[in-house]
């Protein structure tokens, strides 16, 4: 899977996900670190990559309807200290499917893992 991680997630995550063979590009090394969650996107989905961030603007599934976009995963934990959203997102990454991801509005909380699709 190609990543684009959001600056609101530790760059921890960059070794952790590569390790697990997925390419991940950080908005710091692409220059966007600040940018507005227009220009994120757009630079996302510019380049086909799936999205993970904490950003609750990224939130309505409605705008991000499955299906018109890349994908996005959105963390959403009670206590998102770095080495929790490490551990997490590693575990989910570990757990789910998530090469069936493309497309999906995927939402990852402290116990669960909520998949929408796009209808088909």
């Amino acid at each position: 899977m190609r990543i684009k991680l959001d600056e609101n997630l530790p760059l921890s995550l960059v070794s952790v996900l590569t390790a697990l063979a997925h390419e991940v590009h950080t908005v710091a090394e692409e220059n966007l670190s600040g940018s507005n969650d227009d220009e994120l996107w757009e630079a996302a989905q510019g380049e086909s990559l799936f999205l993970i961030t904490q950003d609750l603007d990224f939130s309505d599934a409605r705008k991000f309807a499955p299906g018109t976009h890349s994908g996005i995963l959105l963390v959403r934990l009670r206590s998102p200290d770095r080495a929790t959203l490490t551990k997490r997102v590693e575990l989910v990454f570990l757990q789910e499917d998530v090469e069936r991801w493309s497309g999906c509005f995927v939402v990852a909380s402290d116990n669960k893992v909520r998949v929408l699709r796009a209808l088909q």
